[in-house]
């Protein structure tokens, strides 16, 4: 049954640059078009401006990408460093300095921002995005722009305008989604540290992962928690984990996730108690803080004039359009069907371009998109995805963003070039070896 609705919606402000999505890609994206001098606004849905960083209590920071992008910024901003693992940072950072610390970061910068305020729709004339239409506490409001960046996650701005997208593998199964938490309480002389798949750190005479997939097989833990991932964080005794998981969700399908966020919750009670019982210096851990949102890995990938595959990203791809360089991560596809990883050995990549067409949809003008959406493969999406690489993504853009703004282009006309000239302006290394 269709209902039929027709409203007059106010054009409420207008923006040269419109962010949609503060988390990672966003934040960098609307700071790099402000600074660039364009009229700029972020919008979130959320009351807290950095997506996983912050809500999504992802740490470490995962994935390296070349020198001087905006990335090195915000790890220095969260007093986090890098070790020697794809650029990884060491430790996870702490969520709670990292909300007030990204909050005065878009301060600093001469941009509107709007928090609590969810994309509803897009505002279109023809193929061409003119705004957005926003759910505010006054209604339904209308901002208008010039340019539109779509650094959602879930690309819901572009597919509002009507762009073509995939979704996961080719049976559309996509990756898990995870609730993390911290653990407090931890003794540092003995508890374990687990980083992920690549970890051959020992636990009684095994591979310690091969023991928690025992415990798991053995009903000791759900059979999807399997893989218990525990990193370090800036404190001692305290652990990040990265472990709960739920198979089968749809983030852009909302009746799948009050389910997968009981299953998660439910996980981290089972597993706090395990930790206790089962893994020396963990007796007295608790659990302290966990993500407010559930955490997605996978959704949807807009189809854009370039779309970057899995090989090209692991034989290290090189673009003459290259806007990000020396992006650098695993293929790391978790199970969609089961715990642990989707392939039996992980595939590492040598450090690749990602180029501008990936980032420019093929239908719609007046529109980028940032982040975990942009143009790419299943399995190029499981390297790309991680947040040092979207930062960089973020702030291509949001310069990019700002020079058609300037020269009175489209983002399938800017002169390239001139961007990347801009980007190694502000110091970033595009072209090195």
């Amino acid at each position: 049954m269709n209902i039929a609705y027709t409203k007059s919606l106010p054009l409420w402000k207008e923006y040269e640059v419109l962010v949609c999505g503060a988390g990672p890609a966003g934040i960098c994206a609307a700071v790099a078009a402000a600074r660039q001098g364009a009229k700029t606004a972020l919008v979130e849905r959320y009351g807290v401006p950095g997506g996983n960083l912050t809500l999504g209590h992802v740490g470490p920071i995962l994935g390296a990408v070349s020198s001087g992008t905006m990335r090195d910024e915000v790890t220095a901003l969260l007093g986090v460093r890098d070790n020697d693992m794809d650029g990884t940072t060491g430790v996870a950072h702490d969520m709670e300095t990292a909300k007030i610390a990204l909050t005065r970061f878009l301060k600093e910068e001469n941009l509107d921002v709007y928090l609590q305020t969810p994309v509803a729709d897009a505002w279109m004339e023809g193929n061409r995005i003119r705004g957005v239409v926003v759910a505010t506490k006054e209604g339904l409001r209308v901002l208008g722009a010039n340019i539109v960046i779509d650094s959602t996650g879930d690309g819901d701005v572009a597919v509002f305008a009507g762009c073509d997208y995939e979704k996961g593998r080719e049976d559309g199964l996509m990756q898990p989604v995870t609730v993390e938490f911290t653990l407090d309480n931890v003794d540092e002389d003995q508890g374990i540290l687990c980083i992920g798949d690549i970890d051959d750190v020992q636990f009684q005479g095994q591979r310690f992962l091969d023991w928690t997939k025992g415990q798991a097989e053995a009903g000791v833990i759900p059979q999807n928690t399997a893989a218990v991932r525990l990193h370090p964080t800036v404190y001692k005794g305290s652990r990040q984990v990265n472990t709960t998981q739920a198979n089968g969700v749809d983030s852009t399908r909302v009746e799948t996730i009050y389910a997968a966020e009981l299953e998660l919750r439910e996980q981290m009670e089972i597993l706090q108690n395990f930790f206790r019982e089962k893994l020396p210096g963990y007796q007295n851990c608790k659990i302290v803080s966990s993500a407010a949102t559930t955490g997605i890995r996978e959704s949807r990938r807009i189809l854009g004039q370039y779309q970057i595959t899995g090989q090209e990203c692991a034989s290290g791809a090189r673009f003459a359009d290259v806007i990000v360089h020396k992006a650098d991560f695993l293929v790391d596809i978790h199970n969609p069907t089961g715990s642990g990883q989707a392939d039996k050995t992980i595939q590492r990549c040598k450090p690749y371009d990602l180029p501008y067409g990936c980032f420019v949809p093929r239908k719609i003008d007046g529109l980028y998109v940032a982040g975990r959406c942009i143009s790419g493969t299943h399995r190029a999406h499981a390297s790309y995805r991680v947040m040092s690489i979207c930062m960089a993504m973020g702030q291509a853009v949001g310069v990019a963003a700002a020079l058609c703004v300037r020269q009175g282009c489209l983002p399938r006309t800017l002169d390239v070039s001139g961007l990347q000239n801009a980007l190694t302006e502000l110091g970033i290394d595009l072209f090195s070896e």
